[in-house]
């Protein structure tokens, strides 16, 4: 039953895909809904045997389309869809954006227009779930050029950009906007610079200068799809150092608390009286050092060894600069 109900609702994300951006290939809709494309070449054979008239064209640029001006008739939203409209926009991002004020006028528009039940349950959810993308030290971060690049990306049009990398060189790039990321509280801007996309963090943009010259954004490009696609490849690139050590079981719960990003594995609870083993995977072995030196004697480091020596040389170092011999 709940497989069938899944499969409806596919059918229906197609037709108003379709609808909503004309065409699309197998390989985008496989994309956008998560399925395979033998799938959504099933559902297509579906949707035509019910007399949807979806085709496909042929060719370079083809994909799979609707007949024209064909609407299907399911546009009405029901009453457990149209709460999930007002589900909440993070604050911060509606500030960098400058659009907090939009955002709450069109939620006012829509509340008055909804029946007294939808209307209850989009309350609801107003009421009780609140999003908050900052950090809990948060960074006066200049956000200076975010309205000019949004600006630009509306408009499809080039931006000189001067961008100072992580070497701290400067260097300024002719680019083609193509969208803007929120990840926390950081903005990133996703844009194409010699057939090569690539994502410059907003912070680091020392000067932006958008041009007159327009450029043709690519048909085939999802931001949604390039970024998740993206951080995956860049966690996969992350540097490893692997440990293996004792815990003390009473601090077990609090080895991730905010600040500390190590990935942990327990291996094995209560090994030993009052000890679980655990793996620990750090991308540098000065973050595991710092980390593992701030649970004092509550961490026992069974390998690398030379980390264990490591602590060892820098505990003595700390003793000795605490008795005034350093």
């Amino acid at each position: 039953m709940l497989g069938e109900k899944m499969r409806i609702n596919r059918l229906f994300s197609i037709l108003l895909n379709l609808q909503l951006h004309e065409q699309l290939t197998t390989k985008e809709l496989a994309q956008k809904l998560e399925v395979s494309e033998r799938t959504i070449h099933r559902d297509m054979d579906v949707l035509s045997a019910e007399g949807f008239p979806v085709y496909a064209e042929k060719g370079k640029y083809g994909g799979w389309k609707l007949l024209q001006n064909y609407k299907p008739k399911i546009m009405q939203l029901n009453q457990e869809e149209m709460p999930v409209l007002f589900l909440p926009l993070s604050e911060k991002i509606q500030q960098d954006l400058g659009i907090k004020k939009e955002v709450e006028l069109a939620q006012m528009k829509l509340l008055s227009i909804l029946p007294q039940k939808t209307r209850k349950d989009a309350e609801y959810m107003l009421e009780r779930i609140h999003l908050d993308s900052s950090h809990w030290h948060p960074t006066k971060k200049d956000q200076v050029f975010l309205a000019s690049l949004q600006n630009a990306l509306w408009r499809d049009q080039k931006v000189w950009i001067e961008y100072l990398r992580a070497d701290q060189e400067n260097r300024k790039r002719l680019v083609n906007p193509l969208g803007l990321v929120a990840k926390g509280s950081t903005w990133y801007l996703i844009a194409s610079l010699d057939d090569q996309i690539r994502t410059y963090r907003v912070d680091r943009i020392k000067q932006v200068e958008v041009t007159e010259e327009s450029f043709t954004r690519p048909h085939d490009f999802c931001l949604a799809s390039y970024w998740k696609k993206s951080t995956e490849q860049f966690v996969e690139r992350l540097p490893q150092y692997h440990v293996v050590a004792q815990v003390d079981a009473a601090i077990l719960q609090n080895l991730s608390y905010a600040g500390r990003f190590p990935k942990i594995d327990v291996l094995e609870e209560q090994m030993q009286a009052g000890w679980s083993k655990v793996a620990l995977q750090f991308q540098v072995e000065q973050e595991a050092l710092a980390f593992i030196m701030g649970f004092g004697a509550k961490i026992r480091v069974i390998e690398p060894d030379v980390l264990r020596r490591k602590i060892q040389q820098k505990s003595e170092e700390i003793v000795a600069l605490y008795k005034g011999k350093a």
